[in-house]
């Protein structure tokens, strides 16, 4: 990968999980999914052709982002491991989700699932979560990974390297019907 490629990507990575953060008010401690497609990003059809340096690249961009806000990430496993996530350990304990036993690589698992698992301090694989948001980079549906209910922002980057980018953050549902009152200091219903 050439230089001038390897920092547009870690950048481009950088620029939209921050716009993400912002758009979505995420907090400390909360949780962000990354579903990836490396053979997307250099141009290939997914599944094709990954690369552990297209990985590198977007680990490095988005776990510099992370630990500026304090967010956890989940990186997702391709179909062959069912779509799991790879995280760190004290996350799965700190949300109550257990691990099983894998070690993705990256013809079963991913580049992007294999590379984030040698670089966690104590990885771990889950079967799923309930993240606070994610980015897709390359069309490998995150929606299963995601709370109810996603709300879609829209990226200034539409792509790293070759790969669509889409992303979302969650917020609560809204219950209650037409009386509902859904900000305090807009009590129509009060008296």
């Amino acid at each position: 990968m050439v230089q001038k490629e390897t920092t547009a990507i870690i950048a481009a990575v950088k620029k939209v999980l921050t716009e993400l953060i912002e758009a979505g008010g995420l907090r400390k401690g909360q949780l962000v999914v990354f579903g990836v497609s490396t053979s997307e990003v250099m141009g290939k059809h997914i599944g094709t052709a990954g690369t552990l340096d297209a990985a590198k690249q977007i680990y490095t961009g988005a776990s510099e982002v992370a630990r500026q806000y304090g967010l956890h990430l989940a990186f997702q496993c391709c179909e062959h491991l069912n779509r799991a996530l790879v995280i760190e350990e004290d996350v799965a304990e700190r949300y109550g989700l257990d691990p099983v036993s894998v070690v993705p690589v990256p013809k079963a698992g991913g580049s992007m699932a294999a590379y984030a698992y040698r670089q966690m301090k104590r990885p771990c694989v889950v079967e799923q979560i309930k993240a606070h948001a994610g980015i897709d980079i390359g069309d490998t549906l995150i929606g299963m990974h995601l709370r109810p209910v996603a709300v879609p922002v829209p990226p200034s980057i539409r792509l790293i390297g070759d790969a669509h980018v889409t992303m979302a953050y969650t917020r609560p549902k809204l219950v209650g019907g037409a009386r509902a009152v859904y900000t305090i200091g807009d009590e129509t219903c009060l008296g």
